[in-house]
């Protein structure tokens, strides 16, 4: 084999090796990061991983909030069908946290089936649900109404992430909500 020759089968090689390995880095820092959402009937009947790093959401169950002196605050939640497991979170809880709520929470369930949270997200005004959690009330809506069958609008302000829901920040016209006083801004009367 000539020496030019060998010297580009070389280089080849070491690129193929730095490619590979980079690729294996990155799909190994990805997987690192991915945090898997876990509705509260799967984390009770033991679908939900061990000592491994998921997302958790349901609905605060009432009565259930309990603080210590310090930061430390336990909680139900729940998916208003039967499957609850008790929170536990050491921090400042969100402002909109509150009884009755929807949140998602990110963290480790421990093999006493307790969820040890890092971060607690509330929803942030009265439209918004987070996907996972507006599937799982509309469900449960659906249930509640069995005698009106589907499709009866009850969807309906559940949220813009929904079809058939009012966009947040908008009116039924179409106009947007501003806070101010209401006003034709721009339109002839």
């Amino acid at each position: 084999m000539k020496p030019q020759r060998k010297q580009r089968l070389m280089l080849v090689g070491f690129l193929f090796l730095g490619t590979a390995a980079a690729v294996g880095f990155l799909l190994m820092a990805l997987q690192q990061n991915v945090d898997l959402f876990y509705p509260p009937e799967k984390v009770v009947s033991g679908e939900a991983p061990i000592n491994q790093r998921m997302r958790a959401g349901g609905m605060v169950l009432e009565g259930s909030v309990q603080r210590d002196d310090s930061l430390d605050v336990s909680f139900m939640l729940s998916d208003m069908a039967g499957s609850d497991f008790e929170v536990r979170y050491t921090g400042i809880l969100p402002d909109l946290f509150r009884e009755g709520q929807g949140i998602v929470a990110t963290g480790k369930l421990t093999a006493d089936g307790v969820f040890m949270a890092e971060q607690v997200l509330a929803k942030h005004d009265e439209n918004y649900m987070p996907p996972e959690l507006a599937n799982m009330a509309q469900n449960i809506k659906d249930n509640a109404d069995t005698g009106t069958g589907a499709g009866s609008g009850a969807q309906e302000g559940a949220g813009s992430n929904l079809p058939g829901g009012s966009a947040a920040g908008m009116t039924s016209d179409g106009a947007e909500k501003t806070g101010l006083p209401a006003a034709n801004w721009g339109r002839e009367s």
